[in-house]
Parts: structure tokens; sequence; C-alpha cells
């Protein structure tokens, strides 16, 4: 009997982590909201049923995986913190738990259960991430074994979008190696098993790759390939018969992509990708070909599933058939569960509860007391039987309705039933859907407008029938900044709206006539034929004329420049005679003109000005000037040495004071010169 703890919402395990609130529970753990009170911040704890805490060889799994899980550090991971193993009080054993990063918003399963079956765009940008966990994961020698829509969840992740995560790697291993097989036990989801995982418990890398070619098989089609009353059932099938494709249930399929799912879900695991990276590669080259560019994920709201961990919700549960000698594998699917064996499990009819078998007694043993019999042959001769005589009526049944080929298959009531419900109903009957979509006002998304031929009509087995399905409200396409202008218009009307042209507003990234942006964003929901409204480039804000800085020192004009709005660089140095040494002789482009890009050259005047070198001796008067970078001109020494004794300059020219370029010679006269 399956113990229980008292409520452990706030209760601080390992004197660290809060336990604030349920989120969800099931049959193998609880997950609850916490928080980490050393770092003060929100986490996800998974605390697992008791009675896994006893089970030794749980325990050291469950370490090991712990930490192997925690060694994965990827964006589209979801990181494990800790582990650890607590005794709250009034707990009649321990608790073993896992700290988590917390994501808040919903899960895949909550995305198809609002949205049914995803575009194409919508589909890849989910399943890229998922395989991108996955490809980590493969190359750090792990597999998950557990891939499911409710594996992988979708929170919020900057100002718009979901980012998309993936949960509980190593938990399925580690549940795996309790000793405990009852078949409340809940290890594996059957709708997404491998046939290896089935007949054999083998998992590997190509095992995960099966799974999420069925996860993106459901995202596109809005259903698994196989459901059945019983997880045995469907298991059965995984294992002898091939996954169709997803194009019998979606027509508009690509073939790339229908093939690659195809090639994904092969019985044979040599036939898919290696490995999650593989898959991956192939899945991008198909978006590449299609020209799909990556969509913002939507948030799901959470249903708030507070009964069923997101790790647990599965098919009917089965009980067990076979001895914990034999090789089995845990498996479990919303709202079913349990350990499936190889394809010899009995059919749907035989899933009673049979005792362990125990193995034979030697004759000098006492008879043990209340032992099970051997029943396995037993159960071999009634499972012989009852096939057999399920094929004799099968027969006598196909015998009865096949005479003459005149049974007719009236085409059941469809209107307002999902895409998944309407193909069991038209298949219930030997008839076959064929979906298409178109937008409806009030009819919400994947369900059922009509059906083509009507409600009653009578038809031949086999016969096709076409169902619309609603695609809800239109939704405003994701138009990027620099889309042109007509392709815009083009996939507003191909989303049945009406395109419109707003007021065109500068913008200095995208080019002038290129979208900006639409009125209201991308993802807004319109009645059919509702207004958007684009609005076009006009480029960038246009520049000021350029000002005059001309005579104004370098820095002075730099300053003048860049308040309006430009970049100066110094362009280079000229001369310019009634300019200022040192100051600015012009700009380019020119002062007052329009510029086509903020960048401005300055060219700066390079003129010397003449120092004053009079009454100074000749031998002064030289090396003054050259000082200055000019040449002394001593007039051929004419000046010197009159008879007077004066040896001085008496007058120069230029005059001191003017301004001349740099080298230029400067006369020196002496008195009398």
């Amino acid at each position: 009997m399956t113990r229980t703890h008292p409520s452990l919402v706030g209760t601080l395990l390992e004197r660290r982590y809060r336990v604030d609130r349920l989120l969800a529970h099931g049959g193998m753990s609880s997950v609850y909201r916490g928080t980490d009170t050393r770092l003060d911040r929100p986490v996800a704890i998974k605390i697992m049923d008791p009675r896994f805490a006893d089970d030794r060889s749980f325990v050291d799994r469950f370490v090991r995986e712990a930490q192997s899980a925690a060694q994965l550090h990827h964006p589209h991971v979801v990181a494990v913190h800790d582990q650890g193993f607590d005794l709250p009080p009034g707990a009649e054993s321990g608790l073993a738990f896992l700290v988590m990063e917390l994501v808040d918003g919903g899960t895949l399963r909550d995305l198809l259960d609002e949205k049914g079956p995803l575009d194409i765009a919508l589909a890849l940008s989910v399943a890229e991430p998922v395989l991108s966990a996955l490809a980590a994961a493969h190359q750090a020698g792990l597999v998950h074994r557990d891939v499911k829509p409710e594996n992988v969840l979708i929170g919020r992740s900057g100002q718009t979008g979901g980012a998309v995560k993936v949960a509980d790697f190593g938990l399925v291993r580690a549940v795996a190696s309790a000793g405990t097989t009852s078949s409340s036990v809940i290890l594996g989801t059957v709708a997404y098993l491998s046939p290896e995982q089935v007949e054999t418990g083998s998992a590997s890398s190509r095992g995960d790759v099966y799974s999420a070619g069925i996860l993106l098989y459901e995202m596109l089609t809005g259903q698994v390939p196989y459901t059945g009353d019983t997880a045995i059932s469907v298991a059965y099938r995984h294992v002898n018969d091939d996954v169709p494709r997803p194009s019998e249930l979606r027509p508009d399929l690509p073939p790339a992509l229908d093939d690659l799912i195809t090639r994904a879900t092969r019985r044979d695991p040599a036939l898919r990708p290696a490995d999650a990276g593989e898959f991956l590669t192939e899945l991008t080259a198909v978006r590449a070909q299609l020209g799909l560019l990556p969509v913002t994920v939507p948030i799901p709201v959470s249903r708030g599933q507070g009964d069923v961990a997101d790790t647990e919700r599965t098919l009917p549960r089965i009980p067990q058939v076979l001895p914990d000698t034999e090789k089995t594998m845990p498996v479990h699917r919303p709202n079913a569960t349990r350990a499936l064996s190889h394809p010899g499990t009995p059919p749907p009819g035989l899933t009673q509860q049979i005792p362990p078998v125990r193995p034979p007694r030697r004759r000098s043993e006492p008879e043990p007391e209340k032992k099970p019999v051997d029943n396995r042959k037993k159960f071999a001769i009634i499972a012989g039987a009852v096939l057999l005589f399920g094929g004799l009526v099968t027969a006598f049944v196909f015998m009865l309705t096949d005479t003459g080929g005149d049974k007719t298959a009236s085409v059941p009531h469809l209107v307002g039933l999902n895409q998944a419900a309407a193909g069991d109903a038209l298949r219930a009957v030997k008839l076959n859907p064929q979906f298409s979509q178109e937008y409806d006002n009030t009819v919400p998304s994947n369900t059922v407008l009509r059906a083509e031929p009507a409600e009653g009509t009578p038809l031949q087995p086999n016969s096709t029938v076409s169902v619309v399905l609603s695609k809800g409200r239109p939704v405003v396409p994701d138009i990027r900044p620099g889309t042109a202008l007509p392709d815009a218009e083009q996939a507003i009307k191909t989303a049945k709206l009406t395109p419109a042209r707003g007021t065109d507003d500068y913008d200095a990234e995208v080019p002038q006539g290129a979208v900006i942006r639409t009125e209201p964003s991308a993802g807004s929901q319109l009645n059919i034929g509702g207004q958007v409204t684009i609005i076009v480039s006009k480029g960038p804000i246009p520049l000021p004329p350029v000002p005059d800085v001309t005579g104004r020192s370098k820095d002075e004009a730099f300053q003048l420049l860049q308040q309006a709005g430009f970049e100066p660089f110094q362009a280079g140095e000229e001369f310019k005679q009634d300019v200022p040494g040192g100051a600015v002789t012009r700009t380019d482009p020119p002062a007052n003109s329009t510029a086509k890009e903020k960048r401005i050259g300055v060219f700066v005047n390079n003129a010397v000005q003449v120092p004053d070198v009079r009454f100074r001796s000749f031998d002064d008067a030289q090396k003054i000037l050259e000082q200055a970078g000019l040449k002394a001109d001593r007039d051929g020494g004419r000046g010197r040495g009159n008879g007077g004794g004066f040896d001085f300059v008496f007058n120069q020219d230029p005059q001191p004071g003017t301004f001349v370029q740099k080298g230029s010679k400067v006369k020196l006269k002496g008195f009398g010169g």
C-alpha cells in the first residue's frame, strides 16, 4: 500500500528549499513551486513518491542520474540545480527530491490542446529546440527515454514568445532501477515508445529520435499515430506496424517533411537518423528548402492539472502479465501506463492480473505455502484459443457483411467535432477522411465546419469524405522589418486579411520603401477581412545642412558638427591665406550643403604666422624663423657692416604677424638696406 505524507506546503527541505504550492501530482512524483531560501530564487521541486526512497537501487540511480542531468548546460534543457533526501516532521519515510529551474508557462500538451494541429513553421520552431536539447544529451552520452508533449515546457523568454525546454532527463532510468514492478508504477508513455523499448526495454539515441518523430507527427496532425483501448494494444502496433505517413492525415504536408518524419519513425532503428543531432541537421535543411523562417512560439495557458504530474499523464494502466525475471520496459501515456514486454503480450481482452510465475519445484523440496502456480503454458493456450476464436468470428462477420459488395456506410455527424474525433468517427464506419482548413470568425480552431458529402449521405466503404476544419480567426502574419511591401501585402492577403498603407515613418535601419512594422502586431487575431496597416520606411531621418565652421579652431569645429548630428573627422591639411594657422579652411561636404551621410571631413590650415625678428642679429633672426618652419633670406648680405657697426635686422618682408605657407622665405634687411 502506498504511503502518504501530510501536506508538504510550507516544509523546508534540507533547511533550504521551501515548498510553496503544488503544481502537479501523479503516481510517481509531485511537483511543487518552491523557493531556494539561500539564493532567494523561485524553483521547481519534484518530490518522488515515498516508496522509492526505501529502494536502494533507486536511490543510487537517482543520485547518478541527477548528477548526469545537472551536467547538461543547454538553453533548451530544464536545468537541474540540486538533488537531496529529507525526512519532514510527521513523515513515515524520507523524501527523494530534485530541485530544478522553474519554467513559468505551460507544456506542449497545453499548446496542442489549445490549438490542435500546428502550422508547419510553428511545429518546426518547437521541434528544433527539442532536438537541440536531445542532441546535447546524446553528445554527453545521455538518453532521455521519455520524449513526449508533457515533458516539453514552454515558458516566458524576453518580451514576447516562449522558450522551449525539455524536462526530466534521466528520471525514467532512475525509476526503472527500482525493485517495484506493480501496475501502479508509471515509467514511460506508450504512445511515444520505440519498438525496441517495447520489445526489450533497451533505450538509445535512436529511440529518442523515434519518440521525437512521433512528437512532430502529433504536432502536425493533431493526433498520435496509434490509439487504443489499452496500452498493450498501442504497444503492439508500435512493434508490428509501420507508422503511417503524416500526409495521410494532412495532405498539404510538404513531401520532404513527410519523408523525414517517416524515416525518423521506422521500426528498424538502423533506418532512422543516428541521433538527435543528425535529425536536427536534416530538419534544418528541410526548413531551408521550404523557405520557412522561425516563428515565435506562443506561451500556452497551463491547464492547471494539479492532479497529474506532467511526467506521468498516460493511457489506462495495464496490469503486469510477465514475471519480474522477464525483460520489460515500463511505459506510460496520458491516462495509461505500465511495464510492457515483447510482442507476445496478450490481446486487450486478456489483460487480466496473472500471478507471478515461480521456477519448477524440486521433488525433494517441500511444497511452499500459498505459492502461485506456473500459468505460462496455460496462459499461452488460452491466448491462442482466444486469438483463433477471434479470427473465426472476424471471418464470419466479414462473410456476412461483404456479400454482394452493396453494403453502404452513411456519413456520420461530424460538425462540431475536433479533427481526431472526426477521423475516428469516419474510420469507424469504414470511410476515409480528407482534411482541409479555412478561417472562421466564430468556430474554434480544429473544429469541423462542414463535411462533403453531408451527414447521412450513403457511401461505399473506403470512400473519401472531405472534412473542412476551422482555423479560427485569422492571425496577423509575422512580417519582419525590411520585408518588401508587395511581399507583406501578399502575406496579409493569404491570411484572409486586408492590407492598408499607413503613414510612412523614418527608420535608420530599414531601407526606404521596405516595411517597418504592422498595426496590429504579428500574432494578433482579427475577423476575416480585418484591416492590417503597414508602416513603410522613409529611410533615415534627413540630416540638417552642414554647419559653416570655416575659420574656427579644430576642437570648436568638431564640437559644432557633433551637436548637429554629424561625425567629423580630420581629412587633411592645406594652406589658406586668410585663415589663421590651425583653423578650419573648409569641410567636405561643404558648408550649408545637404550631406548624404553623417561623416564630415574637416580640413585644417597649415599656415605659419611670421614672427617679429626686427632689431635682432641676423643669426638670431635666422634661428627664430627656422624654428617657425620658415626660411631666412638675408638679402644677399646687404645691410650688414655698413660702417656704422650695426649688424641687426632693421626690416623684414613679410611683415610680422602675416600668415604664410610653411617653408616660405622671409627677407631680412639691415640698417640702410
